[in-house]
């Protein structure tokens, strides 16, 4: 039985670094929220005992996969709990339309989506929480896309508070680069200083990334589409990059900015989504059973 789940692109609506961490990491608050937009998987459940990955990226075996690794990491937690099927496997395929290197978390939620996916396919019976507590290992941002519901996250990313954001809709643009995140977060010039507040006081301010300075000096292609777009609606980088986004009332306004677009930009329009189409889809699913 073939089985199909979204995987849903994320943008930073606000961006703030606190503080540098003694294991070298950074504090952060920010906003996150789901797009009606992003990647999808083909999961096809058996029990072969193997996870077959149809779809592998260039230059990455298949182990250091984020699919594949959240899979196997799924079956190593769900074995220890005695709840995984005898001879568990699953053939899964990816349709990639997130840009890597974008900040739309496309990595993050490719392997959310499996978690999610294995554990209820599998019935393996783990809690969202046990997920998450799997899902942190892969990567900061994927115990949100499990969570499935817009959140205001703090620490690294892991410490979530459900929110309630405008549902906007977007014009999400990518500059045709891509940022490693530990390069932003060497530089010197990255503000590590924003005051901690509660969320109450974020929602009163005008929303800021404080990456997006360290973006625009290192990456020319970053700095002229946000100038870009910036003359047209309020625009802000989502995450580390590259992508940045400009926020509209109407698609038909943000679809009238894309159309006027450079060649060089390569662009999409969303709505902005406080509950995630992944939990659509399980609630689907568990209604249908």
């Amino acid at each position: 039985m073939i089985t199909t789940w979204p995987a849903p692109a994320k943008l930073n609506l606000f961006l703030y670094i606190t503080g540098r961490r003694p294991d070298g990491y950074h504090n952060l608050q920010t906003l996150f929220q789901f797009l009606d937009y992003g990647d999808t998987l083909e999961i096809t459940p058996d029990s072969s005992g193997k996870i077959t990955l149809l779809t592998p990226l260039d230059g990455v075996p298949d182990e250091e996969n984020l699919i594949v690794r959240a899979a196997q990491a799924l079956k190593t937690f769900a074995a220890a709990r005695g709840t995984l099927p005898t001879q568990a496997g699953a053939t899964i395929a990816l349709e990639k339309v997130l840009p890597m290197g974008g900040g739309l978390g496309g990595g993050s939620s490719d392997a959310a989506t499996v978690l999610v996916a294995l554990n209820h396919l599998w019935q393996t019976g783990l809690s969202v929480a046990e997920l998450a507590a799997i899902g942190i290992k892969l990567g900061a941002d994927v115990p949100v896309f499990i969570g499935g519901h817009a959140a205001f996250a703090e620490g690294v990313g892991e410490l979530l508070q459900p929110a309630e954001p405008a549902e906007k809709w977007y014009l999400v643009a990518h500059p045709g680069v891509s940022i490693a995140t530990p390069d932003l977060f060497r530089d010197p010039d990255l503000t590590r200083d924003s005051p901690i507040r509660t969320l109450d006081e974020l929602l009163q301010r005008p929303f800021h990334n404080d990456c997006e300075a360290v973006a625009r000096k290192r990456f020319r292609k970053v700095d002229e589409l946000l100038s870009w777009l910036l003359e047209y609606a309020p625009s802000r980088l989502t995450g580390t990059g590259a992508c940045v986004f400009a926020e509209f009332d109407t698609e038909s306004d943000a679809r009238q900015v894309l159309e006027l677009a450079p060649k060089w930009i390569c662009g999409f329009v969303a709505r902005g989504l406080n509950l995630s189409p992944l939990q659509r889809t399980l609630s689907g699913l568990k209604a249908s059973t």
